[in-house]
């Protein structure tokens, strides 16, 4: 059954189950996007990888949620129901960082968060919180069929978390859908566990890198009471410093791969974190990328933004050792890098120019952060810190150049491929590092600017980023230059940047533009720090409070606050361009506006 009608996208209908002869399937994944059968989407890459394993699997995407009619279409699931938001978080997906509504969803078709004519704004296509809302319809549908939780919103929300749209803390998604399981990260061994277990009629207990929900007769059935106990969501709710407390406790597990499980007291019942799975080695990583993806949305759906902008891209690396503080990316991949084989990624680049409708250009050879391919620890004890980068980069940090070098030369040398780019954001200090891979990345694979992210300039607003100082900001730069020099050439940048992170003051973000016109850089690309659940950042702008010492810091909340810091940073085009002309540097050419959307 594995690769059945390979090429083909997974039923997304009824009609398309029938067509294929079945009678029942034993997954049905639903979803908040559009059904795009592209490896950047996470439903995409666990479906081929189900079916691959011989299951029969049926996308629901976008269903309407007024009733549960939409859960009913494939007849019962043989083995469960599998809950996303999508790629987003639904609040991140409806709401600007200012909680303002979206009129624009990149991966709903059209780029419409609508169904229907947007005109008539009845119902949003992915609602609000949606990994609750699925959950309830699908136990409405089914009640008996489990039902388990995945990707990011569940990843995220899987504990006590701060949602921005309601201004509060609220308890686990897992306890709020009354879902059976959670799966946290990515989920690939979890879920194959899950569908083996539930194939063979054997419980969901102690999967790796799945989340429970226990009595406390069963927790202590389990023998689970001596774990770590995360602060209660009473706890929490009386002393808010707790919060952080929580946070820091996850984020440290996480980064060690703790063996313990972690456990919080909420709504009469006990979530419970199980360790998380092992990552995927390099070449189970190839493999699952090796899955006959027709890389294009379901035809029902149209155009879908999100897939034309990254239709054309590779994805060459998973999970960041970089932890910043406001970034989720460490928590939900992992802390370990963990790279493709060149073999694998040219095989890729192949097939997809050997694809219909290829333009020549390969947009992106990328992942979280592109010059982390090749990378990794050499020490010679197990790290329960994978804290790689902060404050400076850890000696024990192995960068190869020369993978990344041979990987573009041998994709670039793919028949059919006329521009390879690099539009992943790209780590400074390890650039520095590797001088011969900037001087390529800048000379033959940026797409006008090169993504670097400095995100702030501050010293202490950085700290509390985790991330370095500006000194490497000014290091790189030094060094773009000194290339640019011998080669003859002006090089652009479109530097990230976030006002009103926590710590972060007017004064800070004026600093900020006066120093980034000395260095020469316009601003183009930059936004309000957004509150989403699971990061350090988030549990700061809760709180407070400064992470290493408890000490209270500034956190622009008002409306007002957070639009004078940004008031600072909006270009103005005589002022910028004034600035960059004064550095002998132009910021990014103002002929091509930057669109790419950041992770």
């Amino acid at each position: 059954m594995a690769h059945e009608k390979a090429g083909h996208f997974l039923p997304a209908s009824g009609a398309e189950m029938a067509a294929r002869g079945w009678k029942y399937v034993d997954v049905v994944l639903v979803t908040g996007d559009a059904y795009v059968d592209h490896p950047s989407f996470g439903v995409a890459l666990i479906g081929r990888l189900l079916e691959a394993n011989g299951y029969r699997v049926a996308v629901l995407s976008q269903p309407s949620h007024h009733n549960s009619d939409d859960f009913r279409q494939f007849g019962e699931p043989r083995l469960f129901f599998g809950i996303t938001a999508g790629n987003l978080d639904s609040i991140v997906a409806n709401y600007s960082g200012n909680a303002k509504v979206r009129d624009r969803d990149d991966y709903s078709p059209g780029g419409n968060p609508y169904f229907g004519e947007q005109a008539e704004k009845k119902l949003r296509r992915r609602p609000d919180r949606a990994t609750i809302l699925y959950s309830n319809l699908a136990h409405a549908a089914y009640p008996a069929t489990p039902v388990v939780l995945g990707g990011l919103e569940a990843s995220l929300r899987r504990f006590v978390h701060y949602d921005y749209q309601q201004q509060r803390l609220r308890g686990s998604v897992l306890t709020d859908a009354k879902a059976d399981l959670l799966i946290y990260g990515m989920g690939e061994r979890a879920v194959l566990e899950t569908a083996a277990r539930l194939t063979k009629g054997q419980g969901l207990a102690d999967i790796p890198g799945t989340c429970e929900r226990l009595t406390q007769k069963e927790l202590e059935a389990r023998g689970l009471s001596a774990s770590v106990l995360l602060p209660s969501w009473s706890e929490i709710q009386a002393e808010l410093p707790l919060f952080l407390e929580a946070e820091l406790i996850v984020d440290r597990q996480a980064r060690g791969y703790a063996p313990e499980p972690l456990l919080q007291y909420q709504q009469a019942a006990w979530v419970v974190q199980h360790p998380p799975a092992a990552p995927l080695t390099t070449a189970e990583l190839d493999a699952l990328y090796s899955l006959p993806f027709t890389r294009q949305p379901h035809p029902v759906c149209g155009d879908v933004p999100a897939c034309r902008m990254i239709r054309d891209s590779i994805t060459i690396v998973r999970g960041c050792c970089g932890n910043c503080s406001f970034c989720a990316i460490s928590r939900h991949q992992g802390p370990k890098i963990i790279s493709r084989s060149r073999d694998s990624v040219v095989q890729e680049a192949k097939r997809l120019a050997g694809q219909r409708g290829f333009s020549g250009t390969i947009s992106d050879l990328g992942g979280p952060t592109a010059n982390l391919y090749g990378t990794g620890c050499s020490s010679p004890q197990p790290c329960k810190r994978h804290d790689c980068l902060f404050p400076k980069v850890c000696k024990f940090f192995k960068v190869d150049e020369q993978a990344m070098l041979g990987l573009l030369d041998s994709v670039a040398d793919c028949g059919g491929i006329k521009h390879l780019f690099v539009s992943s954001g790209l780590r400074m200090e390890l650039l520095i590092r590797t001088p011969q891979l900037l001087r390529k990345l800048l000379l033959h694979h940026t797409p006008g600017a090169m993504k670097i992210a400095p995100e702030h300039t501050e010293d202490k607003v950085l700290h509390l980023m985790h991330k370095p100082g500006v000194a490497v900001l000014e290091e790189f730069l030094a060094l773009c230059r000194e290339i640019g020099k011998k080669e003859g050439k002006n090089f652009y940048f479109t530097p990230y940047l976030i006002a009103s992170h926590p710590g972060c003051t007017l004064a800070d973000t004026e600093k900020m533009a006066t120093r980034l016109g000395m260095l020469g850089l316009a601003v183009r690309q930059f936004q309000d720090f957004t509150p989403t659940p699971g990061t350090i950042s988030t549990a700061m702008y809760v709180t407070g409070l400064d992470p290493e010492t408890r000490q209270a810091i500034p956190v622009a909340k008002s409306t007002g606050e957070r639009r004078r810091q940004r008031q600072v940073l909006e270009p103005r085009p005589a002022a910028a361009s004034g600035r960059a002309r004064s550095a002998g540097e132009k910021g990014s050419p103002p002929s091509k506006k930057r669109t790419t959307r950041r992770g």
